[in-house]
């Protein structure tokens, strides 16, 4: 893998703590946060907090991920694979980040972290959805 990247936001009343603990056992990360601090509408604070994973580290990301999805997670993620790659190859992946908190990996749209993966070029030799269907698969 080119790149796996995690995003999402910890607003002042979360514990950004258990937040980013989750996210770390989830995908089974060890590198830095970046943390960027952000202000809400009602002036509350925001934290947008990403990890950016390269090489070696992306991949393991990214076998941590399709190790712990779910049997039924995993056959509706490959389902909606031609939904969730973009034009150029990257896969998206929304999951429940208070589901994550308490250890379960529940696709989401709000309140979620953000993966995206980034495959190698030369890894395509065939569609990215035959390419992220084989990396799933093989867990």
């Amino acid at each position: 893998m080119q790149s796996f990247e995690v995003t999402y936001l910890v607003h002042a009343t979360e514990d950004a703590g258990k937040i980013a603990g989750a996210v770390a056992g989830a995908f089974g990360i060890t590198a830095p946060y970046e943390s960027e601090e952000l202000q809400g509408h009602f002036g509350n604070t925001i934290s947008r907090v990403r990890v950016h994973l390269t090489g070696v580290d992306a991949e393991q990301a990214l076998d941590e991920l399709a190790w712990k999805l779910r049997t039924a997670a995993r056959s509706q993620l490959l389902e909606e694979l031609g939904k969730r790659v973009d034009e150029h190859g990257a896969l998206f992946i929304r999951f429940d980040k208070q589901s994550m908190v308490l250890g379960r990996l529940v696709f989401g749209e709000e309140d979620s972290v953000r993966v995206k993966v980034k495959p190698r070029a030369f890894l395509m030799k065939g569609s990215p959805q035959q390419l992220y269907s084989e990396l799933l698969e093989r867990k």
